[in-house]
């Protein structure tokens, strides 16, 4: 079965059928109970998972190389190409064998809403291990995993799970593209790839006073679902710590009118609480004439402005970001502004309201121009025909990202939070290397995975 399929099969599990059919035998589950004294107890729910086709460890369901995915059962794997299992001898808890692909595979759980802390261990006695790991819609978590023959490790990240719904009578009003992204399902899917994963166990805890980064924007910050597009949003989780979750409402197309529109606003603030975080990076549609438009220094800024009030309001912080140039160049060799007043507006926006700001517009002009305007096409969607799979036709354009221009514009982020927003900052992962835009990583040296997804059409906003 297609991963895209996941969205298709039409039903939601209760979150009791979820915690009951799938909890391991001699787990604690999650319990709303009320006591003589009309307490309530919330204790959260870990389900753990042993990879392999040996025996599993004790307190943990079994995943096999065959174990495949069901709504009876609520979790499993889905391949398009067979997993393989194998055994560590000697080793006698959950790392006690694994299960591998050459190829890309996913590991799929009915879950309700929220943020989960995702424990993985990684492993092989006898070959070492090479593993990326994605989440939903391609967010890009671990980033070349790499342990020798014989070494394990566990890595733990937080994935956001989310569905439009914002009440009994309001949703957000997805684009009919959206309904089969993975990000709006009632699932929590992780992929599994690189060379050799080598997946020992996982395990999952919802953590609902965990902070939040909430992300509003277009199709430059979003979760881009299908290769070979790719946006700063769904790289910036794997530079942050396992103390903070990352829900990326940002969608191709939008603008700051849509955004309230549609009730993605309206979502994000539902979920926001004292303490989160929300980027703003529009500009890219709201220039564009038509219903949506806004004036660069009055109805942009205006509804910026909306934003962060509303931010304010939860207690959370919000942080402005000045879109990023599109590709052109002068005869020089330097940036065109396509952009015309919007970035400016941003940067007085987070004057006048003393809000942090990070001017991605600069950086993004240093990147650029560093790279050249040759090479600068490799972070961007430039690729020949016949590159992917049913690709008959070229592929260029000059607003969408690759995955390695959207990883290193994720890079200019990280940048402007640690000049900009320290109270984010201490989330930051340890010892991250510093960043010059000017002075760009190599690109033969970025190393990301395909996932199996592809779309030849450009998204929204080009």
């Amino acid at each position: 079965m297609n991963v895209t399929g996941l969205k298709h099969f039409g039903f939601v599990l209760l979150l009791a059928t979820v915690f009951y059919s799938c909890t391991p035998k001699g787990e604690s589950q999650t319990t709303d109970v009320a006591t003589e004294t009309d307490e309530i107890i919330d204790e959260p729910v870990t389900f753990k998972f042993d990879f392999g086709d040996g025996n599993a460890a004790d307190g943990y369901k079994q995943v096999t190389s065959t174990t495949f995915y069901s709504p009876e059962t609520g979790y499993g794997l889905v391949s398009e190409t067979p997993v393989s299992s194998g055994s560590n001898n000697g080793k006698e808890d959950a790392s006690s064998d694994f299960l591998t692909s050459e190829h890309p595979f996913y590991f799929t759980m009915d879950m309700p809403e929220g943020n989960y802390r995702v424990k993985i261990t990684f492993g092989n006695e006898q070959t070492a291990t090479k593993a990326t790991v994605k989440a939903e819609s391609r967010r890009l978590m671990l980033y070349d995993v790499n342990l020798a023959a014989g070494e394990f490790a566990t890595k733990n990240i937080v994935v956001n799970v989310r569905t439009p719904k914002i009440n009994e009578q309001e949703s957000i009003r997805l684009k009919s593209r959206e309904h089969p992204y993975l990000n709006w399902d009632n699932q929590l899917t992780l992929e599994f790839s690189n060379k050799n994963p080598n997946i020992n166990s996982i395990e999952i805890t919802e953590d609902k006073e965990i902070p939040a980064v909430f992300l509003a924007g277009n199709s430059t910050v979003v979760d881009q679902e299908y290769e070979p597009w790719a946006a700063w949003g769904q790289m910036f989780p794997v530079f942050l710590k396992d103390d903070i979750a990352v829900a990326n409402f940002a969608e191709s197309g939008e603008t700051l009118k849509a955004f309230v529109g549609e009730n993605r606003l309206k979502k994000v603030m539902s979920k926001m609480k004292a303490g989160d975080f929300l980027f703003i990076e529009f500009a890219h549609n709201d220039q564009k004439p038509g219903g949506a438009h806004v004036d660069a220094f009055t109805g942009y800024k205006e509804l910026v402005k909306r934003f962060i009030k509303e931010t304010k309001d939860k207690g959370a912080t919000p942080i402005l970001v000045t879109s990023m140039h599109r590709r052109r160049f002068d005869e020089q060799g330097k940036i065109i502004n396509t952009l015309e007043n919007y970035p400016e507006a941003m940067r007085q926006t987070a004057e006048e309201e003393q809000v942090a700001l990070v001017d991605l517009n600069a950086m993004s002009k240093d990147f650029y121009e560093a790279m050249g305007v040759e090479d600068s096409k490799k972070a961007f969607v430039h690729f020949a025909a016949g590159t992917f799979p049913g690709q008959e036709k070229d592929l260029a354009d000059d607003t969408h990202f690759s995955t390695y221009g959207a990883y290193e514009l994720a890079k200019c982020i990280v940048e402007g939070v640690k000049d900009n927003v320290p109270e984010l900052a201490k989330h930051l992962r340890d010892n991250l290397p510093e960043f010059d835009p000017a002075k760009p990583d190599d690109f033969e040296s970025f190393d990301w995975p395909l996932s199996p997804s592809f779309e030849n059409k450009k998204p929204d906003g080009n």
